[in-house]
This record gives C-alpha cells, structure tokens and sequence, in this order.
C-alpha cells in the first residue's frame, strides 16, 4: 500500500533529476524527509517490484556527440547475452536491448553508439564486430529528436 509520502516521491522520481553530486539529497530535500529515508523507500519499491529499474537520459548534444546510431545486429539467439555484454562495455554505447527478429528484419540486438561524427560510429561499430566476430549489423543514424522526457506515473 502505497502512503502519501510514497506517492510523491514517485511523482518527483518521474521527473528530472538535477546534474548534481547528490540528487537524491536534492531530493529529499525539496520533500522534506531525510536522505537515508528516501533512499529506504526506494530500495523497498525495488523489494516489492514496483520499481525495475532507475534510468538516466543522456543529453548526448550537449555533452558534444554530434553523431548517434542505432546499431543493429543480427545474433545468433543464443550468443545474445555474451554479444550484449561486449557490447556494453564500449563508453560509448549508452544502451543495448534484445528485441524479436521479424519476417523482413533479420536483426535482434540493439545498441545505441555516441559519437562526435558519423565516421566514428561506423569505427567504433567495427571494434564491436572484431571483438563480437559479428559481421552482419548496420547502423541507424538519428535524423531527428522527437521526444526525450521521463515515464510520468503520478502528478
């Protein structure tokens, strides 16, 4: 069962967090409940499922990357999880996500690559082919941002 309190800091963890050291503190704050309270009530939304995972937008333009593609690669179903893992572990690949192939799309692992040109995409996605030893994937550039703003659960 959900309090008061619990509704919203769901609201504000809705929202951005602030480019900060310490944003949970910032957080806090701004509800008038110690840190080591709203950290608590967080992990307990985690115990009880209700809270999966945590996640950040990188703001890829202001912090310099120009260029974003969205690689994409057909794997071997059951070399997913060693493929995502490499994968993963390059800086600039902000996210990486298995999704089902379809009748005219052969590819079922994604990873979104940033960088500061086009070319260096493409370099960094052949340092991902070499160490994978996957060779067929191809890389969808970004044309245009139509939204960037967190899930909103509670106002």
């Amino acid at each position: 069962m959900l309090d008061n309190l619990d509704r919203q800091i769901i609201a504000r963890l809705c929202g951005d967090i602030d480019d900060t050291l310490f944003p949970f503190k910032t957080i806090a704050d701004e509800l008038g409940i110690p840190v080591e309270e709203l950290l608590v009530r967080v992990q307990s939304y985690r115990e009880r499922g209700m809270l999966r995972r945590f996640g950040a937008i990188l703001k890829h333009q202001a912090a310099g990357f120009k260029a974003n593609g969205m690689s994409v690669w057909n794997v071997p179903d059951a070399d997913t999880k060693r493929v995502g893992e490499i994968m993963t572990s390059f800086p600039e690949v902000s996210h990486c996500y298995e999704r089902p192939r379809m009748p005219d799309w052969p590819y079922n692992l994604f990873g979104m690559i940033h960088a500061h040109s086009e070319d260096e995409c493409r370099a960094i996605a052949a340092r991902i082919a070499e160490k994978t030893g996957i060779s067929d994937y191809d890389i969808l550039f970004s044309v245009r941002e139509f939204k960037k703003t967190s899930m909103i659960y509670m106002t």
